[in-house]
């Protein structure tokens, strides 16, 4: 696959409605206990550390559902010292600060969340980015922002990873916007690897980088001329690579990060527009 995650577990969905999908990679330890249309239950150690439990959920929009939903989940633990991470779409809005735009706030919108968060325990961890993860995707009058993605930890949990921090991502290709929940806080990146990569086939100069190296003369009855050549190659084509595609990753850096920010604040009609057609150019590049 080209997240690189080998292994998946998958809830159908009912209909049109609902539907569940869970990926993880080889390094991740990972058994589901429980499950239904609207959540996955699991043990999870990853590199060998302590066990823990995640559940990730796509809770009910539907007011009539959402009492028993919330008890089921909040029957899953007993022991509040349990470690435990809830994260996902929780449909609920848990203040006023939560909403712009639409109907007024509904207080008794969050009344059975409260009684889970009081029977549990569980605290949630203030995420940074927007402050709305879902929208309707409308401008001016129309426009509705909600924080409906959330995630929820024990205090068990947050001492197993003290360092963890919440992101509220770009939405590119939904009208929710992904939510990435990092156990070691920011880390630096490692040293880049070379890779080849299939484009460079279909430019002149690519095929010109290994004519004037593999055809060149020089050392030629040296030991190692072999891997001389190889070392060479992978060095052109590198700083190739880098001036010629080089704009084109900065671009979509740029481009993310234009989107993050009008994610973050009201959408007027020429926002709106412009945010469409930010997301069409970095679907292109």
């Amino acid at each position: 696959m080209k997240m690189k995650l080998e292994n998946a577990f998958y809830v159908e969905p009912d209909g049109i409605a609902s539907g569940l999908a869970l990926w993880w990679s080889q390094e991740v330890k990972l058994s589901v206990t429980h499950h239904d249309k609207n959540f996955i239950d699991t043990i999870i150690s990853i590199s060998g550390e302590p066990e823990w439990f995640g559940t990730f959920i796509y809770a009910p929009p539907y007011e009539d559902e959402k009492q028993c939903f919330w008890e089921k989940l909040g029957a899953l633990r007993n022991d509040v010292n349990a470690k435990w991470c809830v994260m996902g779409d929780t449909n609920i809005l848990a203040s006023p600060t939560e909403k712009y735009g639409g109907s007024p706030f509904d207080h008794n919108n969050f009344k059975w969340y409260h009684e889970f968060l009081e029977r549990t325990f569980l605290m949630e961890i203030q995420s940074k980015g927007g402050a709305y993860t879902w929208s309707n995707q409308r401008s001016e009058e129309e426009e509705i922002c909600e924080k409906l993605d959330r995630v929820l930890t024990s205090l068990e949990w947050g001492f197993l990873f003290p360092k963890t921090i919440v992101v509220i991502d770009a939405a590119i290709a939904s009208d929710h916007a992904p939510i990435v929940l990092l156990l070691n806080g920011v880390t630096k990146r490692g040293k880049k690897e070379f890779k080849f990569e299939s484009r460079w086939t279909l430019e002149e100069e690519c095929a010109n980088i290994f004519q004037e190296e593999w055809t060149s003369s020089e050392e030629r009855n040296r030991r190692g001329t072999f891997r001389v050549k190889l070392r060479r190659t992978k060095v052109k084509l590198w700083n190739w690579n880098r001036e010629k595609f080089g704009k084109n990753k900065i671009s979509a850096n740029d481009l993310v990060n234009e989107i993050k920010v009008l994610q973050e604040g009201p959408l007027s009609s020429m926002n709106a527009g412009k945010l469409r057609d930010l997301k069409t150019e970095l679907t292109k590049l």
